[in-house]
């Protein structure tokens, strides 16, 4: 018998949502299936409302109901009542080396309530064969149903296929740049296995405060910024997580992080189109994308799957960045193009969108932000250039921008 009578849960804004999907990766990062985190086991996760869909890759002998109890136990005081599982386990090998699977067992994946507190028995249609693969039955979120952030107006990454083409130069110069324009900018390091905004910003020796089990950004020039470097014991201490380690921290850093009331959060992308890239775009309200490359055709290459990755996961891309595009001699004022010619312009070109600024190659910009102190902030030779780009950004940005429910409370 239905109950009618039941009142409707009030509309979650995106504050509480914000603050349980915090609290629900905690509950994953710190919950163990043997000595292991089982953060490092999750393929997929989706959350709508109070029900958590996990796409599990298990050890051979864990138990996935007993897993899915405890997580339901755990996760219920954070408003998760249902629990989905999608269960991979590995299977026993056939000799040594061999690598013809086992089918997984018959009654996986399960679904249970959050509080069940013993599995449902398998019945005859549970156990119909399974491949060793199953098909995730619900599709990944996308950027049209993420929810804009309460206190941020834009979030603008900066991303390049490749490394080693000055994308974190580049992103903290076009951060300060916004900045002096007028802006209210944050910085978050996404760049995981590789940060550099600490140094790039001077702040390496500066740790971000807990309060109310929230970061405080680091203050790096009237700028708010968070990066996993902040949180590193040493600049040389690697981070040598799997990728879904990884993006567990990216999304912390993000949602449990105390922004203060920002016109641009400036995301530090890592190179490639792997991890971290997807879940930022199933799960972080992006604006726009600004795209970095060299001249060079390699580094073009790498650049257009950049932009054909935003395109599939529809965000915008805002503009290139041509970097490194001239050269010229401190001796004799000869200019070269060193790495080439006109890379910025095709690649502009073909996918219709603008050419933000071409940027030289020069040591003065290294210099700068080896110190700490980048050439927006030094107001040296290259300032005008990170500027300009800025403008840039500002001119086009409005027609990307996410809808806000300005009658929200918070």
């Amino acid at each position: 018998m239905f109950n009618f009578m039941k009142k409707k849960p009030k509309a979650e804004t995106p504050q509480q949502r914000a603050e349980r999907d915090s609290a629900v990766d905690k509950v994953l990062l710190g919950y163990e299936v043997g000595t292991v985190s089982i953060a490092t086991m999750v393929t997929g996760l989706e959350r709508d409302g109070q029900v958590l869909t996990l796409d599990l890759r298990l050890p051979k002998d864990s138990n996935p109901e007993q897993i899915q109890q405890e997580l339901g136990q755990l996760l219920h005081p954070h408003g998760i009542r249902t629990i989905h599982m999608n269960v991979r386990l590995p299977a026993d090998a056939k000799g040594a080396g061999a690598s013809l699977p086992k089918a997984p067992p018959k009654s996986m994946p399960k679904t249970t309530d959050a509080m069940a507190t013993h599995a449902k028995p398998a019945t005859p249609t549970d156990q119909q064969p399974t491949s060793s693969e199953p098909p995730i039955t619900k599709a990944a979120p996308t950027q049209a149903s993420l929810a804009a952030h309460p206190r941020i107006r834009h979030i603008i990454v900066v991303a390049s296929g490749k490394g080693g083409v000055g994308k974190s130069t580049t992103t903290v110069n076009i951060a300060l740049a916004l900045q002096k324009l007028g802006n209210r900018v944050g910085v978050l390091d996404a760049d995981i296995y590789g940060p550099s905004m600490p140094t790039m910003l001077g702040v390496a020796d500066i740790k971000p405060e807990l309060e109310n089990e929230q970061f405080v950004p680091v203050e790096a020039h009237s700028m708010a910024m968070l990066s996993i470097g902040s949180l590193l014991d040493s600049d040389n201490t690697p981070v040598a997580w799997r990728g879904p380690k990884a993006t567990g921290a990216l999304m912390q850093l993000y949602n449990q992080t105390n922004w203060p009331q920002l016109d641009y959060l400036v995301i530090d992308m890592p190179p490639g189109t792997g991890d971290i890239q997807l879940t930022l775009a199933q799960r972080i309200p992006v604006t726009g994308a600004v795209i970095v490359t060299t001249p060079q055709h390699v580094a073009l290459m790498d650049a257009q799957k950049g932009v054909e990755m935003f395109h599939k996961t529809n965000i915008p891309v805002l503009g290139v960045v041509e970097n490194m595009a001239l050269h010229t001699c401190s001796n004799c004022n000869h200019t070269e193009a060193i790495f080439g010619s006109g890379g910025g312009e095709f690649i502009a070109e073909q996918y219709q969108v603008p050419l933000l600024g071409q940027l030289p190659l020069a040591s003065g910009i290294r210099a700068q932000v080896d110190k700490g102190v980048p050439s927006v902030l030094a107001d040296d030779e290259f300032a005008s250039y990170y500027l300009s780009i800025a403008k840039n950004i500002e001119a086009n940005i409005a027609k990307f921008a996410k809808p806000v429910d300005d009658k929200r409370i918070f």
